[in-house]
């Protein structure tokens, strides 16, 4: 896949570490001018990603919303496409995990994942569909998990998000297909961020999930950024509404 894009404009949410980063990154290296979110407490890590984007030699728009405030995402979409112009690839990235058993699990935890990883979605979704399906063109790239294919033990709230991401992936493809925009989801599987290893917890854990992958290793950041690149690109104009595992061999459905 070749920088043939140049010139246009991605924009990926959650983008202050982790795979947010590498993919804000990612996406500059092969070609795009990237915009990038998190939260107002972020500011000082969106900065280095800022740093990241523009030595590769393309432009940065940073901006700090909530995706779950309707009006924060509305704000900021119209921001940038004052700002770029044009918003040609969404990566809904951003996203919460605060692990407890179903059992133990308080009303406000399971509402505040269910706003951040799936209203998240929907919102940033609602706010650049309308400029994407105008123009004719557009891709929506949605980061689930592998999670919201099977559940995980004291992730149950964590897994319906992503089930609904899921979901929402393959009824938006089919809403938007005719005015030329995709949408597809990447499901990751044990990222070693900082976050997946805090909800792995030891060593021990990791070792486990290593023996039980096909490649005998887990993921780091930069694994997401080629597939994501794909849906992003031209190659992948023929598909839409799909759902693609990136766990190296711990998930097969």
């Amino acid at each position: 896949m070749s920088n043939s894009r140049i010139g246009t404009v991605a924009l990926v949410t959650g983008a202050s570490r982790g795979i947010g980063r590498a993919l804000a990154v990612g996406l500059a290296k092969f070609g795009y001018d990237v915009a990038v979110t998190d939260l107002p407490g972020q500011a000082k890590e969106l900065e280095i990603t800022r740093a990241e984007i523009e030595a590769t030699g393309r432009k940065a728009y940073i901006y700090t919303m909530d995706v779950s405030s309707k009006h924060e995402v509305e704000a900021t979409t119209a921001a940038l496409l004052r700002d770029a112009g044009r918003i040609d690839v969404l990566v809904n990235n951003a996203g919460i995990l605060k692990p407890s058993l179903l059992q133990d699990l308080d009303e406000g935890s399971w509402d505040a994942h269910f706003d951040v990883n799936a209203k998240g979605v929907l919102l940033m979704c609602q706010a650049v569909l309308p400029h994407m399906r105008a123009r004719k063109s557009g891709r929506v790239v949605n980061i689930a998990s592998i999670a919201g294919r099977q559940g995980v033990p004291t992730q149950g709230h964590y897994a319906a998000t992503k089930a609904t991401v899921i979901t929402l992936t393959r009824v938006l493809a089919q809403e938007v297909g005719m005015d030329g925009v995709t949408v597809n989801a990447i499901c990751p599987g044990i990222i070693l961020t900082e976050m997946g290893k805090n909800n792995l917890g030891s060593d021990e854990a990791i070792r486990h999930w290593e023996e039980v992958a096909a490649l005998k290793r887990l993921g780091y950041p930069e694994d997401i950024i080629g597939p994501v690149c794909f849906f992003a690109s031209e190659q992948s104009a023929f598909v839409t509404g799909q759902a693609l595992n990136v766990c190296g061999g711990i998930y097969f459905h």
